[in-house]
Formats: structure tokens, sequence, C-alpha cells
């Protein structure tokens, strides 16, 4: 088709070029946008680095006309990404070594405690035996009161001793019971019924137990009554008007009767100056 004079002075338009992004009216005529475009480019920067204030820098650059945001991280934030990993990996490394230091610290103390195991079970069986045989002498010398029950526990207890099979904890834990059984004895009350040995033979009484401060006996028609004397290590008969305080403290420790104080005879208080002026005399 033939151009007209007029045609031929008119400059030719440009076809965009195949792939190039095309300029949108707005853009034409607003020409101020692009640097907007570059600042917008630089927040998506600084959020990729991880900084917290590059988060808000982020939403400005959204909010700004649209860049490259697919963009290969620039020599520096790699740079820094590897200060911070290096940073993090020392610390790391320091709280393992910490952790590997008190490892070996009780590896060292184990092995140390390994090593006196065979001395220890060595003398723990002699030690077992010592704790028995005082056990025994503190029974004998104590307030006679379940006396046959007390001394075949501690037959038991050697019985034990010899018996094949049985570990040195579970006979170490059996001399513990024992302790402990005579302990509290001594902060308990009872009241039981056994034979009491005399001239005139054995015979059935009730016996009242306060602790190890007392220990006393009534016949069973309450025609006779007594006190053991530690002192003497005898028994101490006692006039009728304790009967009826005896057969209250049996009713309270059979839980018969609520608990009530008891008037009986109680041995009286020596203080250690005293008891060692006795003792010297004595010697």
């Amino acid at each position: 088709m033939a151009q007209s004079p007029e045609d031929s002075r008119r400059p030719a338009r440009r076809r965009p070029r195949r792939g190039a992004p095309s300029r949108s009216e707005p853009d034409r005529l607003r020409p101020e946008l692009q640097p907007g475009r570059q600042q917008g480019l630089q927040q998506v920067r600084r959020a990729r680095r991880g900084s917290a204030l590059a988060v808000v820098g982020l939403v400005l650059a959204l909010a700004a006309p649209a860049g490259h945001a697919d963009e290969e991280p620039t020599p520096f934030e790699r740079y820094r990404s590897a200060l911070q990993l290096t940073a993090t990996t020392r610390v790391y490394n320091q709280q393992i070594e910490s952790l590997i230091a008190a490892r070996e610290a009780e590896l060292d103390s184990l092995r140390e405690q390994l090593e006196g195991v065979e001395d220890l079970e060595r003398a723990i069986t002699p030690m077992m035996l010592r704790m028995i045989d005082a056990l025994h002498r503190f029974v004998e010398l104590d307030v006679p009161f379940r006396l046959d029950e007390r001394m075949d526990r501690i037959a038991k207890l050697r019985q034990v001793m010899v018996t094949p099979g049985k570990s040195k904890g579970d006979k170490f834990r059996r001399v513990m019971e024992a302790i402990q059984i005579e302990n509290e004895f001594g902060r308990t009350i009872e009241a039981y019924r056994a034979k009491l040995k005399g001239a005139d033979g054995e015979r059935d009484v009730d016996f009242l137990r306060f602790g190890r401060i007392a220990l006393v006996y009534q016949t069973l028609d309450e025609s006779e009554a007594g006190v053991w004397d530690q002192q003497t290590r005898s028994w101490r008969p006692l006039d009728a008007s304790y009967r009826s305080a005896i057969r209250q403290g049996l009713r309270i420790a059979r839980k018969q009767a609520a608990p009530d104080l008891v008037r009986l005879p109680l041995p009286a208080p020596v203080d250690a100056d005293s008891a060692r002026t006795a003792k010297g005399g004595a010697g």
C-alpha cells in the first residue's frame, strides 16, 4: 500500500520488544514512581538479612510498585549469613564442651567409687556384726518388756548373716529394721498379756508399758501390782492405790478409753553430774 507524503514524514511507532515489560499508562504519566521501585528492592534485601526492622520495610516495599523480588543474595548477604552461622556454631560448641566436661567429671567420680566398692564390701559385714552385738547388749540392759520376742528377732538376724544367697543389701536392711523397731518402743504405749516369773512360778499378768519410762504389771484379778525398777533390775510391788490408775492405763493403751493423765510411779530423774559422781564412787 502506498504511503502519502504526509505519512512518510510522521515518525514510525516502535513495537515493544518480545519479553520486555510493557509500561502501563500510569507509568508513562508518573515517571516519579521509578525511585519507589529502587527503594522497595533495597527494603526487600534488608528483609532477607533477617533484621526485625526490615520486616517493616518489606511491608512498605510491597506497598510500592512491584519490582524483581526473586534476586540472588549479594556477596555481602552471604558473608553476613556465614558470620551468623559461625557465631551460632561457636555458642553451640561451647555448650557441648561444658556438657562433655561435666560427663567426664561424673565418670571420674564413678570410677573412684567403683574402686572403693571392694573395700566397702569387706568392711560392711564386720560392721553389721558389731551392730547386732550392740543391739543384743542394749536389749539385755533395757527394760524387760517382750524380752522373748526381742531376743528372738536378734537370733534371726544372726541366722540371716550366715545364710548363703542373701545379699549384703538385704542383710543390712534387716539389721536397720530391727534397730528401727527398738527405736519405736521408746515413743509408744502398749498393753499386752504375758507370763511373769515369780517365786511361786509363772502366772499370767497384764503388762502396761509407757515408752521406756515405766513398765508395770497387774494380775488378772487386780489383787497384785508391781513396777520394774531399772536401778535394781527387779520388780517392786505397788500398793492398792495404783490399781485404778493401772486399770485406766490398760484401757487407754488398748484404745478402749480416750487418752488421759495416768498416775503411775516413775523413777526420780538423775542428772549427768550425779550419775558421774555415783559411778566414780562405785569405782
